[in-house]
């Protein structure tokens, strides 16, 4: 087989690009005896913008069972946070400051005002500003930055 190799003729493989050329077709294949030769103008599309579409459906889906995250939430501070807490209005990536290595929002202790930012939610690539609903004492932050939230999951206890 290896001798078959050098006696290809790259002539013919020009004419055929140049039939591609003059006729306007992307293909062309020849055989001949036990040779057959294929040459192609344009290659055959083989990514599409098709894959990414499911990790776009995929958090609606996620948000589908906020009942999950709510219950343990709810244990774990007792029935007190569940009253004072501020929940999150969406599914996304929870920010506790304005930009990396800032300064957070509000921290334990700080007296917050109704309408306060006190946190960011990343969703769809856009930082929505969480407000505060009622002014009053930050008692708890129950997110960590940078975390996963779902819908309706406690956040922040305002007393």
């Amino acid at each position: 087989m290896a001798d078959k190799k050098p006696g290809i003729d790259q002539a013919l493989i020009r004419d055929l690009a140049n039939i591609l050329k003059d006729t306007d077709l992307t293909e062309i294949e020849v055989e001949q005896d036990d040779l057959r030769i294929r040459v192609s103008r344009n290659g055959t599309p083989v990514a599409m913008s098709m894959p990414p579409m499911p990790t776009y459906h995929m958090p609606p889906v996620a948000a589908a069972a906020p009942a999950a995250p709510a219950a343990p939430a709810a244990a774990e501070g007792g029935g007190h946070n569940a009253k004072n807490a501020v929940t999150a209005p969406m599914v996304g990536t929870a920010y506790l400051s304005p930009a990396p290595g800032a300064r957070p929002f509000i921290e334990v202790g700080a007296t917050v005002k109704e309408g306060q930012t006190i946190l960011i939610i990343e969703a769809m690539k856009t930082m929505n500003q969480i407000p505060a609903p009622r002014a009053g004492k930050v008692t708890e932050i129950l997110v960590q930055d940078a975390a996963p939230v779902e819908y309706g999951e406690p956040l922040i206890v305002i007393e």
